[in-house]
């Protein structure tokens, strides 16, 4: 063999393959959103989010989707690793300097494509700034990007579509939205404010629905108001984004996948694992792939699996280690059998309490592992911090059944079983009931094959669940090594 055809066959081996007609992908996130919210799911405001029922009637729509973690910088770096947050480190809001694994960023790059992102930017990686081809609205350009300004989702957009197409290269672009997160529309926590970014629907109080979970007071429902105010206006900027990728000329070649990453704002959703904390919705539209007003009833997929089946999606070989199954069959039509449930994860918020919990959920059932409720700790997270949750707390003195929800919240116990059929809130535990027994081993021994297949450092606590005593310091060592790995990270990360 030739020296100049070894060079060849060298230069063949460690540059990308590129392959002919691979579609682009464009990824839009909402923050803080209920499945519920959206009108293709059940929403009983009319028309308050028309873009997202469209996109829904124009490709596939998950019945029984959800997201791993239910809070945002963990949960993301699920979505683009592959990888659980025990097995990624990113269980918090601290980056991870060295990680030990690929990102999208660098799969989609290393394939041959072009990547951008625009929102989210700090949260969607282990630590930023990450090395993407583009990274939007950052730096100088910072003030000519609002996040609540639905215009500067179409001119992101464009912005990532233009520059890939000058690179030659099919895209990878994610369009991070920041609806429905807090501060909502004229609301932030406490009182009204002053927001020139108005959505296309406007609700009073007296029409908003209030979810069984939470009581319904003025209050209560002046912050769902607002926070549905906020769901419209996340739907007018998919709106703005879908209208940037039609005007590009390239919607037909694009892969486009919507979800949300966790549950709203309030006690019950966000950072917990009860059904609508991690219930999302789910669509993908490929067009010439996927039969448009396709409704999927049949498998569970999870954020876990997102980045297996963009992989797929893209040609792209995947890295060792990955933990997600790719549903990419059944965006071509075909049965999954083995989507049958999802694994569900939470550890710490962003105020860096930490509460590790574990779930399995099928269509049917929630099995949730709360290894810091044997010590009596008090739950400790965003929910906290809005109106909603100062009035359920000053209701609770005289309302048995807001003392009740409010005594579930703070404090939950160890195990927690509820069947989703019957309880969607998930109010009813029944880890006790005689009738469920065999349902809730099943659960326990599919959580636990998971957990040791991925060393989960919970494993220990999860087979001793029985022994209190022991899971209260378990969880008082994990706190404190918990402190002890951001210190070094901190360290690092001021030493680079």
């Amino acid at each position: 063999m030739t020296t100049q055809l070894l060079r060849v066959l060298l230069l063949a081996a460690l540059t990308p393959i590129v392959f002919a007609d691979r579609p682009n992908i464009l990824f839009i996130s909402v923050d803080d959103m209920n499945c519920d919210s959206v009108g293709v799911y059940g929403s009983p405001l009319k028309d308050i989010t028309p873009h997202m029922d469209q996109l829904a009637a124009e490709g596939m729509r998950f019945e029984y989707a959800h997201v791993m973690v239910g809070n945002c910088y963990p949960g993301r770096n699920v979505m683009f690793t592959g990888r659980s947050s025990h097995s990624n480190l990113v269980e918090g809001f601290y980056p991870i300097t060295e990680p030990h694994y690929p990102h999208l960023a660098d799969l989609m790059k290393e394939g041959g494509y072009f990547t951008g992102i625009f929102g989210k930017v700090g949260h969607t990686t282990p630590y930023s700034p990450y090395d993407w081809d583009l990274i939007i609205g950052e730096g100088d350009e910072k003030e000519d990007y609002h996040f609540k300004d639905s215009d500067a989702y179409f001119r992101s957009t464009a912005r990532g579509i233009e520059a890939a197409d000058k690179a030659e290269k099919p895209f990878c672009l994610l369009i991070n939205i920041s609806d429905p997160h807090l501060p909502f529309y004229r609301w932030h926590r406490r009182e009204e404010m002053e927001d020139p970014y108005k959505p296309s629907k406007l609700f009073t109080p007296k029409e908003i629905p209030v979810p069984g979970y939470l009581p319904d007071t003025p209050n209560i429902r002046k912050e769902l108001s607002h926070y549905y105010m906020s769901v419209s206006r996340a739907d007018d900027c998919l709106g703005e984004t879908l209208r940037a990728l039609k005007e590009s000329g390239e919607a037909d070649e694009t892969v486009v996948v919507f979800l949300s990453d966790h549950g709203m704002p309030f006690p019950f959703a966000k950072t917990c694992l009860y059904h609508h904390s991690t219930r999302t919705p789910w669509m993908v539209r490929w067009p010439g792939q996927i039969k448009p007003g396709t409704h999927d009833t049949d498998h569970m997929i999870s954020a876990l699996d997102l980045l297996p089946t963009l992989l797929d999606i893209a040609e792209i070989e995947y890295p060792n280690g990955l933990e997600g199954r790719s549903f990419y069959d059944v965006l071509q039509g075909k049965m999954q059998p083995e989507l049958d449930h999802v694994i569900k994860e939470y550890n710490e918020s962003s105020g860096r309490r930490r509460h590790p919990m574990r779930g399995i959920q099928t269509k049917r059932f929630n099995y949730i592992f709360n290894p810091w409720a044997a010590g009596g700790r008090k739950f400790q997270a965003a929910g906290q911090g809005t109106l909603t949750y100062r009035e359920m707390v000053s209701l609770a003195e005289s309302d048995p059944f807001t003392a009740k929800l409010l005594q579930q919240y703070d404090y939950r116990v160890v195990e927690e079983f509820f069947d989703i059929e019957k309880d969607p809130d998930n109010l009813n535990n029944l880890i006790d009931h005689p009738e469920y027994q065999d349902a809730i081993a099943a659960h326990r021994a599919q959580l636990a094959t998971f957990m040791k297949k991925t060393n989960d450092p919970l494993l220990a606590a999860f087979q001793k669940r029985e022994d209190t005593s022991y899971l209260d310091g378990f969880v008082e060592a994990l706190q404190a090594d918990a402190y002890r790995r951001r210190r070094v990270t901190q360290e690092r990360n001021q030493n680079m």
